[in-house]
This record gives C-alpha cells, structure tokens and sequence, in this order.
C-alpha cells in the first residue's frame, strides 16, 4: 500500500466514522438526513473513481473538511451547532453564524474542484479566465442549493425551518450566495499556485 493510499484510507475512515456518530442521536433526523445527503452521495463516487480520476491531495483534504462542516450541521443542526455559539460570542452577532461557514466551504471547495477538472481536461486556457469560470461554478452550485432549500421550504412547510436555518433572518438567501462568492474567489486568490504545483505532480 503506497502512501497515497493510506492517506486516502484516513481521510476516508474520518468522514465515516464522523458521519456514524453524528447519525447516532441527530437533533433532528430528516434534517440530518437532508444535510449529509451530499456527503452520502459524494463518498461513494469518490471511492468508486479513485483509480481511474485521482485527484490531487489538496482538493481530498479540503472535500473532507467540507464534509465534516455538512455533518456537524446535521448532526446539531446550523443553528445549534456548538461553534457557531462561539464564534456569535467572539463577533457579537444576532445569530449564530456556523451556517455561513458552511456556504463560505460551498463555495470554496467547488471552484477548486472545478478547477481541477477544467485544466486536467484542458477544457480551458489562461489563469483568469479558468478562476472567472471556476467562481461561476461554484455561483451555480450555490444558487442551485439555495432552490433546493426553496423547494423544501415549499413542500414542508414550517418542518423546514431547522433545515433552513435562516433564523428569522429575511436575506439569508442573499447572504448564503455572498458567502459562496467570497469562498469560491479565496480559493482562487489563495491557492491556485499550491494546486498549479499538485497538479504537476499528479500528471
């Protein structure tokens, strides 16, 4: 078993073993279930490709810390979670803010891994064009989470409240999709070289 491996087997092992102990005693069961169903769905596709579409060490460890933001939001629900408490404390907020936490990984983690499948498949060229597109995918990912909770508040009525997490706050949607923004255009500014270097290595 090669390094790469083990790696791969320990990040693996921590999002599942973080996401049965969250799945034990939830807040709020469909809500857990609502809120790790990206993490049910990605893991199984990320296993299943791994040798044929390996990616790069950096994308692996930052999915997984997306992961673990997604089950902690299930597992408390956004508005319980005990970190956002803290940091309402340490910012003075009216709300507790973990919830933007996790859009800020949504957008984030996304434009990274669109910008690995876009220069792997050359499908682009030039290093502000692929961060513009990269930012405008994880936009997308964004607006298209923020119908989905739309959907759900439409079907379930007040029971989508905790699945929501707006917390009485009417522009949540707008600074959801902020949030994203300024995730998705960090990752650029942040870390394009780092991953210009992985994917070196990779190729």
């Amino acid at each position: 078993m090669t390094t790469r491996d083990r790696l791969d087997l320990l990040l693996a092992a921590i999002v599942v073993a973080t996401l049965l102990a969250s799945g034990i005693a939830p807040y709020d069961r469909p809500t857990w279930l609502m809120e790790v169903a990206p993490v049910l769905i990605l893991l199984p596709v990320l296993v299943a490709t791994r040798r044929c579409y390996q990616l790069t060490m950096l994308l692996k460890v930052l999915i997984v810390a997306h992961a673990l933001v997604l089950i902690a939001g299930g597992a408390w629900t956004y508005a319980r979670v005990p970190l956002g408490f803290w940091l309402q404390d340490l910012l003075g907020t009216l709300r507790n803010p973990y919830d933007k936490i996790g859009h800020l990984m949504q957008g984030f983690v996304p434009a990274l891994a669109a910008r690995e499948i876009l220069l792997r498949g050359r499908y682009v060229h030039g290093r502000k064009m692929t961060a513009f597109l990269c930012i405008c995918v994880a936009m997308a990912i964004s607006a298209c989470y923020e119908l989905v909770e739309w959907a759900a508040a439409v079907m379930m009525g007040q029971g989508a409240d905790e699945f929501l997490g707006t917390q009485g706050d009417p522009w949540d949607t707008q600074s959801d999709m902020f949030m994203a923004l300024i995730g998705s255009s960090a990752a650029m500014l942040s870390l394009s070289s780092w991953h210009d270097r992985q994917l070196k290595r990779l190729n």
